[in-house]
Protein backbone atom coordinates (compact mmCIF):
# COMPACT_ATOMS: atom_id res chain seq x y z
CA UNK A 1 0.00 0.00 0.00
CA UNK A 2 1.33 3.39 -0.82
CA UNK A 3 1.83 6.31 1.36
CA UNK A 4 0.96 10.20 1.31
CA UNK A 5 4.14 12.21 1.12
CA UNK A 6 3.28 15.09 3.89
CA UNK A 7 5.71 18.40 4.24
CA UNK A 8 4.89 20.72 7.53
CA UNK A 9 5.84 23.74 7.95
CA UNK A 10 9.08 22.73 6.05
CA UNK A 11 11.60 25.97 6.32
CA UNK A 12 15.59 25.48 5.33
CA UNK A 13 18.41 28.77 5.85
CA UNK A 14 21.47 28.61 4.50
CA UNK A 15 23.27 31.26 6.01
CA UNK A 16 21.09 34.15 4.94
CA UNK A 17 19.29 32.94 2.14
CA UNK A 18 15.74 31.25 3.07
CA UNK A 19 15.72 28.61 -0.02
CA UNK A 20 12.84 27.00 1.87
CA UNK A 21 10.00 29.16 3.75
CA UNK A 22 7.55 27.62 5.91
CA UNK A 23 6.40 25.14 3.24
CA UNK A 24 3.18 23.03 3.41
CA UNK A 25 1.71 20.80 1.23
CA UNK A 26 0.53 16.65 0.82
CA UNK A 27 1.18 14.41 -2.23
CA UNK A 28 -1.62 11.76 -2.32
CA UNK A 29 -1.39 7.81 -3.56
CA UNK A 30 -2.70 7.15 -6.98
CA UNK A 31 -1.97 10.48 -8.54
CA UNK A 32 1.03 11.84 -9.83
CA UNK A 33 1.84 15.87 -8.03
CA UNK A 34 3.79 18.03 -10.16
CA UNK A 35 6.12 19.86 -8.00
CA UNK A 36 6.67 23.04 -9.98
CA UNK A 37 8.40 26.16 -9.76
CA UNK A 38 11.29 28.21 -11.82
CA UNK A 39 14.95 27.71 -11.39
CA UNK A 40 16.20 28.43 -7.88
CA UNK A 41 12.61 28.15 -6.18
CA UNK A 42 13.54 25.66 -3.68
CA UNK A 43 12.23 22.47 -5.47
CA UNK A 44 15.27 20.28 -5.14
CA UNK A 45 16.30 21.37 -1.47
CA UNK A 46 13.09 20.23 -0.88
CA UNK A 47 12.93 16.63 -2.08
CA UNK A 48 16.31 16.03 -0.32
CA UNK A 49 14.89 17.35 2.60
CA UNK A 50 12.13 14.78 2.53
CA UNK A 51 14.77 12.27 1.39
CA UNK A 52 16.61 12.93 4.74
CA UNK A 53 19.93 14.33 2.54
CA UNK A 54 19.70 17.61 3.85
CA UNK A 55 18.42 18.99 7.49
CA UNK A 56 15.69 21.12 7.60
CA UNK A 57 15.90 24.49 9.67
CA UNK A 58 12.78 23.68 10.88
CA UNK A 59 9.55 21.89 10.18
CA UNK A 60 9.28 18.05 8.94
CA UNK A 61 9.11 15.74 5.89
CA UNK A 62 7.03 12.52 6.11
CA UNK A 63 6.64 9.53 4.16
CA UNK A 64 3.42 7.72 5.58
CA UNK A 65 3.59 8.46 9.47
CA UNK A 66 7.45 8.53 9.78
CA UNK A 67 10.44 10.62 8.55
CA UNK A 68 11.84 8.85 5.15
CA UNK A 69 15.11 7.89 7.46
CA UNK A 70 12.64 6.17 9.95
CA UNK A 71 11.73 3.40 7.93
CA UNK A 72 13.41 -0.09 8.07
CA UNK A 73 13.98 0.34 4.54
CA UNK A 74 13.65 3.79 3.26
CA UNK A 75 14.85 2.35 -0.42
CA UNK A 76 12.59 0.18 0.00
CA UNK A 77 9.58 2.64 0.24
CA UNK A 78 10.96 5.68 -1.57
CA UNK A 79 12.52 5.29 -4.99
CA UNK A 80 14.13 8.62 -5.95
CA UNK A 81 16.34 10.23 -8.59
CA UNK A 82 17.54 13.85 -8.31
CA UNK A 83 20.43 14.25 -10.26
CA UNK A 84 21.23 12.28 -13.49
CA UNK A 85 24.91 13.28 -13.20
CA UNK A 86 25.45 11.46 -9.77
CA UNK A 87 27.53 8.28 -11.46
CA UNK A 88 30.45 7.09 -11.68
CA UNK A 89 31.65 7.55 -15.37
CA UNK A 90 33.78 4.26 -15.39
CA UNK A 91 31.49 1.61 -14.26
CA UNK A 92 28.88 0.31 -16.61
CA UNK A 93 24.63 0.97 -16.43
CA UNK A 94 24.23 -2.91 -14.94
CA UNK A 95 27.22 -2.05 -12.63
CA UNK A 96 25.65 0.85 -11.20
CA UNK A 97 22.84 -1.05 -10.62
CA UNK A 98 24.30 -3.88 -9.08
CA UNK A 99 25.79 -1.51 -6.69
CA UNK A 100 22.55 -0.62 -4.92
CA UNK A 101 21.36 -3.99 -5.66
CA UNK A 102 22.66 -5.53 -1.94
CA UNK A 103 21.18 -1.98 -0.18
CA UNK A 104 17.63 -2.82 -1.18
CA UNK A 105 17.51 -6.54 -1.22
CA UNK A 106 17.05 -7.32 -5.15
CA UNK A 107 18.84 -9.56 -7.03
CA UNK A 108 20.89 -9.44 -10.25
CA UNK A 109 18.14 -10.38 -12.27
CA UNK A 110 16.52 -7.31 -11.00
CA UNK A 111 18.80 -4.91 -12.20
CA UNK A 112 18.71 -6.68 -15.66
CA UNK A 113 14.70 -6.53 -15.78
CA UNK A 114 14.38 -2.37 -14.75
CA UNK A 115 17.33 -1.77 -17.54
CA UNK A 116 14.93 -3.48 -19.87
CA UNK A 117 11.88 -1.40 -18.55
CA UNK A 118 13.62 1.63 -19.11
CA UNK A 119 14.58 0.98 -22.12
CA UNK A 120 18.67 0.48 -21.42
CA UNK A 121 19.01 -3.24 -21.96
CA UNK A 122 21.19 -2.24 -25.40
CA UNK A 123 23.54 -0.17 -23.07
CA UNK A 124 23.71 -2.10 -20.06
CA UNK A 125 27.68 -3.31 -20.14
CA UNK A 126 28.24 0.28 -21.50
CA UNK A 127 30.25 2.61 -19.57
CA UNK A 128 27.81 5.84 -17.88
CA UNK A 129 30.25 8.00 -18.80
CA UNK A 130 29.50 7.70 -22.71
CA UNK A 131 25.71 7.72 -21.77
CA UNK A 132 23.82 10.81 -23.01
CA UNK A 133 22.03 12.96 -20.89
CA UNK A 134 18.77 11.13 -22.02
CA UNK A 135 19.99 8.01 -21.37
CA UNK A 136 21.27 8.92 -17.81
CA UNK A 137 17.31 9.98 -16.85
CA UNK A 138 16.98 6.37 -17.94
CA UNK A 139 19.33 5.39 -15.88
CA UNK A 140 18.43 7.30 -13.11
CA UNK A 141 14.85 6.16 -13.02
CA UNK A 142 16.05 2.28 -13.39
CA UNK A 143 18.10 2.93 -10.22
CA UNK A 144 14.74 4.28 -8.19
CA UNK A 145 12.32 1.60 -10.04
CA UNK A 146 15.34 -1.12 -8.33
CA UNK A 147 12.87 -2.19 -5.21
CA UNK A 148 9.77 -1.85 -7.32
CA UNK A 149 9.02 1.40 -4.69
CA UNK A 150 5.37 2.20 -3.80
CA UNK A 151 6.70 5.94 -3.91
CA UNK A 152 8.22 7.53 -6.39
CA UNK A 153 10.30 10.77 -6.35
CA UNK A 154 12.02 12.34 -9.51
CA UNK A 155 13.25 15.83 -9.91
CA UNK A 156 13.30 17.16 -13.76
CA UNK A 157 12.66 13.71 -15.39
CA UNK A 158 12.49 15.13 -19.04
CA UNK A 159 15.71 16.68 -19.19
CA UNK A 160 17.56 15.52 -21.94
CA UNK A 161 14.64 13.23 -23.46
CA UNK A 162 14.09 13.50 -27.10
CA UNK A 163 9.79 13.63 -27.89
CA UNK A 164 9.61 10.10 -27.85
CA UNK A 165 11.38 9.69 -24.57
CA UNK A 166 9.19 12.25 -23.28
CA UNK A 167 6.33 10.61 -24.43
CA UNK A 168 7.47 7.67 -23.15
CA UNK A 169 7.94 9.32 -19.30
CA UNK A 170 4.83 10.40 -19.45
CA UNK A 171 2.76 7.48 -19.96
CA UNK A 172 4.89 5.84 -17.16
CA UNK A 173 4.10 8.09 -15.02
CA UNK A 174 0.46 7.42 -15.52
CA UNK A 175 1.31 3.86 -15.20
CA UNK A 176 2.68 4.60 -11.72
CA UNK A 177 -0.45 6.66 -10.77
CA UNK A 178 -2.79 3.61 -11.65
CA UNK A 179 -0.96 0.85 -10.07
CA UNK A 180 -2.03 3.01 -6.87
CA UNK A 181 1.74 4.21 -5.84
CA UNK A 182 2.88 7.92 -4.89
CA UNK A 183 4.57 9.88 -7.56
CA UNK A 184 6.49 13.72 -7.02
CA UNK A 185 7.75 14.87 -9.96
CA UNK A 186 9.95 18.20 -10.20
CA UNK A 187 9.75 20.55 -13.00
CA UNK A 188 10.41 24.65 -13.84
CA UNK A 189 7.90 24.52 -16.80
CA UNK A 190 4.26 23.31 -16.33
CA UNK A 191 3.76 22.42 -19.90
CA UNK A 192 6.33 19.63 -19.64
CA UNK A 193 3.78 17.92 -16.73
CA UNK A 194 0.67 19.42 -18.26
CA UNK A 195 0.01 15.90 -19.98
CA UNK A 196 0.82 13.40 -16.66
CA UNK A 197 -0.02 15.29 -13.75
CA UNK A 198 -3.60 14.62 -11.80
CA UNK A 199 -2.25 17.65 -9.01
CA UNK A 200 0.12 20.37 -8.58
CA UNK A 201 2.24 22.32 -6.11
CA UNK A 202 3.63 25.82 -7.55
CA UNK A 203 6.17 27.32 -5.43
CA UNK A 204 8.52 30.11 -5.79
CA UNK A 205 10.89 31.92 -3.68
CA UNK A 206 10.43 29.09 -1.32
CA UNK A 207 6.73 29.50 -0.41
CA UNK A 208 4.07 28.01 -1.55
CA UNK A 209 1.97 29.68 -3.88
CA UNK A 210 -0.94 27.43 -5.26
CA UNK A 211 -1.63 23.65 -4.93
CA UNK A 212 -4.72 22.05 -6.29
CA UNK A 213 -5.63 19.63 -8.61
CA UNK A 214 -5.25 20.51 -12.27
CA UNK A 215 -8.70 20.51 -12.81
CA UNK A 216 -9.05 23.29 -10.18
CA UNK A 217 -6.03 25.03 -11.13
CA UNK A 218 -7.89 24.86 -15.21
CA UNK A 219 -11.10 26.56 -13.53
CA UNK A 220 -9.04 29.42 -12.77
CA UNK A 221 -8.15 30.25 -16.63
CA UNK A 222 -10.38 32.22 -18.51
CA UNK A 223 -10.83 34.48 -22.02
CA UNK A 224 -9.81 37.64 -22.76
CA UNK A 225 -9.56 39.61 -25.98
CA UNK A 226 -7.47 42.53 -27.10
CA UNK A 227 -9.49 44.83 -29.34
CA UNK A 228 -9.02 47.89 -31.88
CA UNK A 229 -11.40 50.51 -33.07
CA UNK A 230 -10.84 54.22 -34.71
CA UNK A 231 -13.65 55.35 -32.25
CA UNK A 232 -12.33 54.55 -29.03
CA UNK A 233 -15.08 56.58 -27.23
CA UNK A 234 -17.45 54.14 -29.12
CA UNK A 235 -15.38 50.97 -28.41
CA UNK A 236 -16.04 52.32 -24.21
CA UNK A 237 -19.30 53.00 -25.18
CA UNK A 238 -19.84 49.30 -26.30
CA UNK A 239 -18.09 48.02 -23.61
CA UNK A 240 -20.03 49.85 -21.06
CA UNK A 241 -23.18 48.89 -22.39
CA UNK A 242 -22.21 45.23 -22.44
CA UNK A 243 -20.99 45.32 -19.15
CA UNK A 244 -17.52 44.27 -20.15
CA UNK A 245 -14.55 44.43 -17.78
CA UNK A 246 -11.40 46.11 -19.56
CA UNK A 247 -8.47 47.36 -18.93
CA UNK A 248 -6.46 49.68 -21.67
CA UNK A 249 -3.59 47.82 -23.61
CA UNK A 250 -1.71 49.83 -26.30
CA UNK A 251 -4.17 51.28 -28.91
CA UNK A 252 -7.12 49.36 -27.57
CA UNK A 253 -9.06 47.47 -24.74
CA UNK A 254 -8.35 43.83 -23.78
CA UNK A 255 -11.99 42.83 -22.58
CA UNK A 256 -11.89 40.06 -19.47
CA UNK A 257 -14.19 37.35 -19.68
CA UNK A 258 -15.78 37.58 -23.08
CA UNK A 259 -14.53 35.67 -26.83
CA UNK A 260 -13.96 37.44 -29.48
CA UNK A 261 -16.78 35.94 -31.72
CA UNK A 262 -19.18 37.78 -28.75
CA UNK A 263 -17.19 41.48 -29.09
CA UNK A 264 -17.55 41.14 -33.09
CA UNK A 265 -21.13 40.10 -33.07
CA UNK A 266 -22.08 43.10 -30.81
CA UNK A 267 -19.56 45.74 -32.25
CA UNK A 268 -21.64 44.39 -35.67
CA UNK A 269 -24.97 44.98 -34.22
CA UNK A 270 -24.11 48.56 -32.87
CA UNK A 271 -22.19 49.80 -36.08
CA UNK A 272 -19.35 50.07 -34.36
CA UNK A 273 -16.14 49.51 -36.58
CA UNK A 274 -13.16 46.83 -35.34
CA UNK A 275 -9.55 47.48 -36.83
CA UNK A 276 -8.62 43.91 -34.64
CA UNK A 277 -10.22 41.83 -32.52
CA UNK A 278 -7.50 38.89 -30.81
CA UNK A 279 -7.36 36.11 -28.48
CA UNK A 280 -5.72 37.16 -25.14
CA UNK A 281 -7.13 34.20 -22.88
CA UNK A 282 -5.21 33.40 -20.09
CA UNK A 283 -4.12 30.21 -20.10
CA UNK A 284 -2.33 27.37 -17.81
CA UNK A 285 0.93 29.49 -18.84
CA UNK A 286 -0.04 32.37 -18.16
CA UNK A 287 -1.27 31.71 -14.36
CA UNK A 288 1.56 29.66 -13.47
CA UNK A 289 3.68 32.49 -14.84
CA UNK A 290 1.69 34.96 -12.90
CA UNK A 291 1.96 32.97 -9.51
CA UNK A 292 5.13 32.29 -9.68
CA UNK A 293 5.94 36.13 -9.81
CA UNK A 294 3.62 37.19 -7.16
CA UNK A 295 5.12 38.60 -4.50
CA UNK A 296 2.77 37.18 -1.98
CA UNK A 297 1.50 33.30 -1.71
CA UNK A 298 -1.45 32.39 -3.47
CA UNK A 299 -4.20 30.23 -2.46
CA UNK A 300 -3.91 26.57 -1.05
CA UNK A 301 -6.49 24.44 -2.44
CA UNK A 302 -7.00 20.40 -1.34
CA UNK A 303 -3.27 20.31 -0.92
CA UNK A 304 -1.29 22.31 1.21
CA UNK A 305 -1.37 25.23 3.39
Amino acid sequence: MSSPLVVEGLTKQFGPIRAVDDLSFTVRPGAVTGFLGPNGAGKTTTLRMLLGLTRPTSGRTLVGDRPYADHAHPGRVVGAALEASSFHPGRTGRGHLEVFAPQTGVSRARCRAVLEAVGLAHAADQRVGGYSMGMRQRLGLATALLADPPVIVLDEPTNGLDPEGITWMRGLLRQFAAEGRTVLVSSHLLREVEASVDDVVIIAQGRLRHASSLAQLRDRTSPATYVVAPDRAALAELARVNGWVTRPEQDGLVVQDVAAAEIGAAAHRAGVELHELARRDVGLEDLFLGLTRSATPGPSLGGGR
